[in-house]
């Protein structure tokens, strides 16, 4: 069975929510009954931005130091309380994300592929965090609008904080992650049966 320390700060946690929005809300995990946020530093912030497929470009050093976490800790909270509360079907306030959506500006770049065919490409403008974060701020607003929250889930595992979209065939899904939470509910069910078998 993976360590689950490691399974917390490192690249398997970056699909687990099959939803960049929710993966990014996945960067905080419980660990042996604690919150361990994987976010430590601007760089953290853009190596997770950059995994997640939104690479920041040039030369960043105008930042105050530590403004790209900061600003991103306050988008993972706002993306996490809306989640929760559309997942539960109440009312929620997106000010704070239309905020984030308000700093966006992108522009469509066309580029030419090594075939010599021709595609498009979203570019956003980089110069301060809420531009940095625009993307991550656009698919978490898709997601809250459009996607089927019948599927978007809290892991079984009470003592879990991750979320998933559950993309499986059956939409059975339980589990953040089979190795770890899955693995956590079948070994813990198989001690029960031991011990009912025993005592009977």
């Amino acid at each position: 069975m993976p360590n689950p320390t490691a399974l917390a700060v490192n690249d398997e946690t970056m699909s687990l929510g099959d939803h960049p929005a929710l993966d990014f809300l996945n960067t905080v995990a419980k660990v042996d009954g604690k919150l361990i946020d994987s976010l430590q530093s601007d760089r953290d912030v853009l190596q997770w931005l950059s995994r997640a497929g939104w690479a920041v470009e040039g030369d960043l050093d105008h930042l105050r130091p530590s403004s790209l976490l900061q600003s991103a800790c306050t988008l993972r909270d706002e993306i996490r309380t809306l989640v929760e509360k559309r997942k539960a079907g109440r009312r929620a306030d997106p000010d704070a994300l239309n905020a984030y959506l308000a700093d966006a500006r992108s522009y469509l770049k066309l580029t030419q592929k090594k075939d010599g065919s021709l595609q498009l490409q979203r570019k956003w403008k980089q110069r301060r965090a809420a531009e940095i974060l625009a993307p991550l701020a656009e698919s978490a607003a898709e997601l809250l609008a459009n996607g089927d929250f019948s599927l978007v889930r809290p892991c079984e595992n009470e003592e879990c904080v991750m979320w998933f979209y559950d993309r499986t065939k059956s939409h059975h899904r339980r589990w953040c992650s089979m190795a770890v939470c899955g693995n956590r509910h079948k070994v813990a069910a198989y001690r029960k049966r031991r011990q009912e078998e025993r005592s009977v």
